[in-house]
């Protein structure tokens, strides 16, 4: 087990606030893309914060200050940790005398089905910790009804307590959108739920204190859903626009026109765009927590979700087509051909890779021949695929290249360099202009 050492409580950089009265010893479970924004964050509101995670690199990385998330730049990070209220470890030993606890592990899917092994390892784990008049809250996204039919349960189980009698327990889904300057995790409305009326109280009092407004619902089942129906709903809408940019191409029209276009009327419509599918642990992900637990409750089909994983999924088959095609028309077979593949994240601006579709459209090019090269100057690069090596992006590379194929579109790429210098160039994210431009 990693345990970092904590520093004395109080000043420390001059960053450090004043601690109040109120300060709390929070502990954040999970240092991922959620729990470490939550965590530094709660650090700055003048807690005490215990950020747990079993990965032990991760833990070392981010107490020798080397962060990984965008929302949270290095500076940052030391910042918290220069306070002397940010302490890692990978030991749940530290989380004795918690005064309230946030879970932010993942939720994967297995098999098609939900996967809350992590959820339940982290309940028992904290339970052993858990005393009266303490607070548990669970941000992983799941499926409605998760926090009272097994959070609960467990966390009563292993405790001795009771949930809304001894201890306070609620659910607040996570809102964080990696690489969005404007919408932080600050100044997005937070929804905040609670098993009971005061633990509801609870729950919102301490998202108060770090977030500039918090919007109660009357249950985790409720807020459990909100957070379902906010990533079904971009799921849709992207594979509505994402099919129609199949049928575009045969029928003559440009998708982005038509897009801008469209994006003209000032009500009745949301702008949505296409692209190579969807990665991150959202879209791919959480659509499908709801369409289980409708087949399971209800023994009905979420048509909608359905059809949706369904485009999305194949959309980055439908890149590869794409690019097999127009190397075709330039006399030139997939087999043998340089590609030079710009982005692996799945995300412009971040280094998230999670379920990332640049990586299936590189491996589908792989596996039909292709040399591919990628060019990923945000991934961490223990991160990347190992199949696949990365390069610079220069002159030469695009030159040496049979087709270059923009598939995350990092504001750090040379584009006019890519359009001047590339013979061919297949486009899913509407970024280059020019006659060796094809854009999906």
């Amino acid at each position: 087990m990693t345990r970092i050492p904590p520093e004395p409580f109080g000043w420390a950089g001059e960053r450090s606030q004043v601690v109040s009265v109120a300060a709390k010893k929070v502990v954040v479970v999970g240092q991922g893309y959620v729990g470490l924004p939550l965590a530094v964050r709660v650090v700055e509101a003048g807690h005490r914060v215990v950020g747990l995670d079993l990965d032990e690199l991760r833990v070392k990385r981010l107490a020798a200050g080397e962060s990984f998330a965008e929302d949270v730049p290095s500076p940052r990070l030391l910042a918290a940790l220069n306070s002397g209220r940010y302490h890692l470890s990978t030991d749940y030993a530290d989380a004795a005398g918690f005064d309230i606890c946030v879970i932010t592990v993942p939720t994967p899917l297995k098999d098609g089905a939900p996967d809350l092994s992590f959820v339940e390892s982290a309940a028992q784990a904290v339970a052993r910790y858990l005393r009266p008049n303490a607070t548990v809250i669970l941000e992983s996204t799941t499926y409605p009804c998760t926090t009272e039919h097994v959070v609960s349960p467990i966390l009563e189980a292993h405790s001795g307590l009771r949930a809304g009698e001894d201890f306070f327990l609620g659910y607040s889904p996570e809102r964080i959108d990696p690489g969005n300057r404007k919408w932080r995790l600050e100044n997005t409305p937070k929804v905040v739920s609670g098993v009971d009326e005061v633990s509801l109280r609870q729950v919102e009092e301490f998202y108060g204190g770090i977030v500039d407004r918090t919007v109660p619902v009357s249950s985790p089942r409720t807020a459990e859903l909100t957070k379902l129906l906010e990533n079904t709903f971009r799921h849709v809408n992207i594979a509505l626009v994402n099919e129609l940019a199949m049928f575009c191409r045969p029928l003559g029209i440009d998708i982005w026109e038509v897009i801008d276009a469209a994006s003209t009327k000032p009500f009745g419509y949301m702008r949505f765009l296409p692209g190579p599918g969807v990665g991150g642990h959202c879209l791919p992900i959480d659509p499908s927590y709801l369409s289980w637990q409708v087949k399971q409750a209800l023994q009905h089909e979420f048509r909608f979700v359905a059809l949706a994983n369904d485009i999305n999924s194949h959309m980055p088959d439908h890149v590869v087509l794409r690019v097999a095609r127009g190397l075709n028309t330039r006399r030139k077979p997939v087999n043998g051909s340089q590609v030079l593949v710009l982005g692996l994240a799945y995300k412009k601006n971040t280094g998230d890779i999670r379920e990332s579709p640049s990586v299936a459209v590189a491996q589908g090019l792989q596996k039909l021949g292709a040399h591919v090269l990628a060019v990923e100057p945000h991934v961490d690069p223990s991160q990347l695929p190992p199949d696949i090596l990365c390069v610079e992006l220069t002159e030469e590379q695009v030159a040496a290249a049979d087709a270059v194929v923009v598939v995350t579109d990092h504001d750090a790429f040379d584009y006019e360099m890519v359009e001047r210098v590339a013979d061919y160039v297949f486009d899913a994210c509407n970024r280059c202009r020019g006659g060796a431009a094809e854009r999906l």
